[in-house]
């Protein structure tokens, strides 16, 4: 491995575990007092937004196809994990750690497995007719989650047509480890040959498939990752949230996930990373600091995504990406090298 990259790879291995550790100094000590619990969930919440809104900018950002659907693969990882994870619960017990981990392993499978399917025929259409498509899957998805007897299949109670009583081991320390390992994946296979095959097929499809690029197959492909880690982040959801009410996973919940992607810059994984987060907890925010203005919480949230999209239309990074280790490796400019030689000469 060159010198250079082990320096960039030290570099970010220290920045996440500072973060790590400040995430632990101010959620396991008194610093927040009774506060630990909100802002607690606020975090959780933004680092299962941020897997899932990466996910998606997979195909927006890199491929360049539009989906409304991905609530609808959220929702597959939620309830198949759930489920999974429920009946083993009431046949053994197992440490949070071991549950927790069979959980997004499930959610991510199922949630694949979908994609492959739905990916196959849909990923033959583009454009306007992809988006209809994934939506019409979302909404399947829902009505079939809506009338299915998930009590008659756990053994569990239910709310309505709610699934309640599912395990909550969604910590924010194996969240947190989840969505760092999910962010490097998907940013190495942006990275790869494969990545690069998405973005020329992105830019320019035909002169893709002339340079001996299979489409249709590296398509599917990023379909089914995008898919499987929307599953992740739902087996997350489902986990931490503990009950899972259909009708969340609605066009307004996909619609919700393409706006936080392109609002961070289409095409920028950074984008996302910093977006997802901070759009997912703004509402919330909005309620705690401002009381009197909590019932128009949403409406000030509207009013930022115009403000954001009036001024800066290709999002908050456009296409580019932020690289700490660059900035802290990044070389002297010509001016200052000639200046500092000046300086030794002197």
């Amino acid at each position: 491995m060159p010198k250079i990259i082990r320096k960039k790879l030290l570099i970010n291995i220290i920045a996440v575990v500072m973060m790590f550790l400040l995430l632990c100094i101010l959620f396991d000590t008194e610093l927040l007092g009774r506060k630990a619990a909100y802002f607690n969930g606020l975090v959780t919440i933004g680092m299962f937004y941020t897997i899932i809104v990466c996910s998606l900018n997979l195909l927006t950002g890199y491929m360049g196809e539009f989906s409304l659907g991905h609530a609808g693969f959220m929702s597959i990882g939620a309830y198949a994990s759930a489920i999974g994870t429920t009946l083993i619960s009431n046949r053994t017990e197992l440490p949070d750690i071991v549950l927790y981990i069979i959980a997004i392993i499930i959610g991510g499978m199922a949630a694949a497995i979908v994609g492959v399917l739905v990916g196959i025929p849909a990923l033959r259409l583009s454009g306007d007719y992809l988006c209809i498509v994934t939506v019409a899957v979302a909404e399947i998805v829902r009505v079939i989650l809506s009338n299915v007897g998930i009590e008659e299949i756990t053994g569990n109670a239910t709310f309505g047509k709610s699934f309640a009583g599912i395990a909550r081991v969604s910590d924010y320390h194996y969240v947190f480890i989840t969505m760092i390992i999910c962010i490097a994946v998907m940013y190495s296979y942006i990275r790869s040959r494969y990545g690069r095959a998405l973005i020329s097929i992105r830019e320019d499809r035909i002169a893709a498939a002339a340079s001996g690029i299979n489409v249709t197959k590296t398509k599917v492909l990023t379909f089914t990752i995008s898919a499987a880690f929307a599953g992740v982040a739902g087996a997350i959801y489902a986990h931490y949230i503990t009950t899972l009410v259909p009708t969340y996973f609605n066009f307004s919940k996909s619609s919700e996930f393409l706006a936080i992607v392109i609002l961070g810059g289409s095409g920028s994984m950074t984008g996302s990373i910093i977006a997802a987060p901070i759009l997912s907890a703004l509402p919330q925010l909005i309620s705690y600091v401002f009381p009197d203005f909590a019932s128009y919480r949403m409406l000030i949230y509207a009013v930022v995504l115009v403000v954001v999209m009036i001024f800066k239309p290709t999002g908050l990074f456009g296409g580019k990406e932020f690289s700490l280790s660059d900035l802290i490796l990044k070389p002297k400019s010509k001016k200052t090298q000639v200046l500092s030689q000046k300086v030794n000469q002197e």
